[in-house]
Order: structure tokens, then sequence, then C-alpha cells
């Protein structure tokens, strides 16, 4: 019996999925069956009660799965600890992104710590904020990158930067020719927004609702990136990170103008499993992250 194959049964049991559990070990789905009828075989017992309606657990399986995640622990523990001994910092992080990050507020970090690291490699995810949770709590990756960031029972958050929100419009809105726009003038404005479910657009209903100010939906999109073409093409206006639109300010594609009720941020955060050991190399990452 090998410590990676407890680490895929434990893998298995926290996504509940073969295929997820393939991902993560970069094995075949059949290597993963493979790996638990060897570990059935190992303890002469049944692990996984294999319904096509559910996935659980046996008695045999949930002890397994305990004592399997301190034995893990511990070896990652002895893993670190012995690179950090010799100051090796080495190896692969797996990090999932909602797209605003990825795209505009990660890349000077991952080329900074690239250059300072370059024996560590970076692979980064683009994906919804919810997906991120997911990713995370199923050791789909090693951490996340996500805004307003969500308390929760499994996970540890670290506090990162905050981005001032703006509003923005086509150049040739009016809203283009002020210096600052309050809450207020949105009132009945076409709006191009993000979909319900993403966290920034949950705090932004929630700031127009304490003013009492209704906007007119009319475009609802799940990235940034998308949000922005809507609003080149003078669809509605828009409020969102000031990061996030400096390339179309600069290239006169888009306005923007300040929020004049008071200063509006957008909290960013890295998020990753309670109890998870930290490589030196993802302490590294988490730190030179802190730095902005």
């Amino acid at each position: 019996m090998q410590i990676e194959s407890l680490k895929v049964f434990c893998d298995l049991a926290e996504t509940e999925s073969f295929t997820k559990a393939a991902q993560i070990n970069g094995v075949t789905q059949s290597a993963v069956s493979q790996q638990i009828s060897t570990l059935e075989r190992l303890f002469k017992s049944l692990l996984i009660e294999r319904s096509k309606k559910r996935f659980r657990l046996t008695r045999e399986g949930q002890v397994l799965y305990d004592y399997s995640k301190q034995i893990i622990q511990t070896y990652e523990s002895l893993h670190s600890k012995l690179q950090e001994i010799k100051d090796i910092i080495s190896g692969t992080i797996r990090v999932a992104t909602i797209y605003s990050i990825g795209l505009h507020d990660l890349p000077p970090y991952i080329k900074k710590f690239l250059k300072d690291y370059p024996t560590v490699n970076v692979h980064v995810e683009y994906r919804r904020a919810n997906q991120v949770y997911e990713d995370v709590l199923g050791n789909v990756v090693d951490i996340g990158l996500v805004a307003y960031p969500q308390r929760h029972v499994k996970l540890e958050t670290v506090a990162l930067r905050k981005d001032t929100m703006v509003l923005i419009c086509h150049p040739q809105h009016p809203f283009a020719k002020q210096k600052g726009v309050k809450l207020k003038a949105l009132a009945g404005q076409k709006f191009i927004g993000f979909e319900p479910d993403i966290p920034t657009r949950k705090a932004l209903d929630k700031i127009l609702r304490e003013h009492g100010v209704h906007v007119e939906n009319v475009m609802e999109f799940d990235n940034i990136e998308t949000v922005k073409r809507a609003v080149e093409i003078d669809a509605g206006v828009s409020i969102v990170p000031q990061g996030t639109v400096l390339q179309e300010i600069h290239n006169q594609t888009l306005a923007a103008v300040p929020l004049d009720d008071g200063s509006y941020f957008r909290p960013l955060g890295a998020i990753y499993k309670k109890k998870k050991v930290l490589s030196p190399a993802m302490k590294q990452f988490l730190a030179i992250l802190k730095e902005g």
C-alpha cells in the first residue's frame, strides 16, 4: 500500500467523483477504480457503496478516510518541513480564479513569483465564483481567488487588496463629461450587470437598493469582459472595479467616472482549505499576493 493510494481514496471521498479524483491525481478513472479495489482487498472490507443514485462511504470506508487524512497531512507536513530545511521552493501550485482577478489583477503577481521562483509551476484555471469554492473544497486546486470572500467553516481566507468601483459608460454618454456621478442619477438608466449569483452583482444590488435606486437591467453576463464589450457599444452603463478598465480608458473605448456618494470597494481574497498543509511554494505565493 502506498500513500498515493490513500490520497486518491481521500480525494474520491471528498469529491464524490471518480472523474474529479482522477483529475486531481493526474490518472485515469480506471486507475482510480483499480486503486480503490486494491484497498478493499487489502483491508478485506467494502469501502464505497456503489450506487448510480448516490455516493456514500461504508462505515469501514469512513474509518479509513479519517485515518488516511491524518496520514496524508502528516506526510505533507514532513515533506514541507524538509523542503523548508533545505530552502527548496519548487513544485506545482494549482489556482482557480474568477475572470476579473485572473485577467487583470493576477498577471503581475504571477510574473514576479515566477521570476523569483522559476522552478515552481503555477497552473491557473478561470472559473465562476461558485466553481472556485467547489474546486478548493474538493481539492481540485490548492488556492482560490475570489471577490467578496464568503466565510466558510471549511475554508481559510487571506484578505488581499480592495478594488475601487467606478461607473463606466460609452465615451459619448452624458455621464462621460462629468467629474462624478451620484447613484441617484442612475435611476431608470439601462444597466449592464453581472448574473444574479455573482458576488459582485449581489453587492451592487445591495448598494443600489440602500440608495433607493432602480435601474433597468438590460443585459446580464457572467464575466467582466463581456460586460465591458456591451458598454462599449453603448447598450447601457455599468459599475465595475477600476483596475479592470485601465486599457479601455487608455484606448478611449470606455469612460470611467467616480461615484460621488462615497468610496465603494470590492474586497479580494485568497481561500484555501482548512488544515491544508501549505508547501513553501504556496506560502511564498500567498505572501506575494498580500504584498499588493
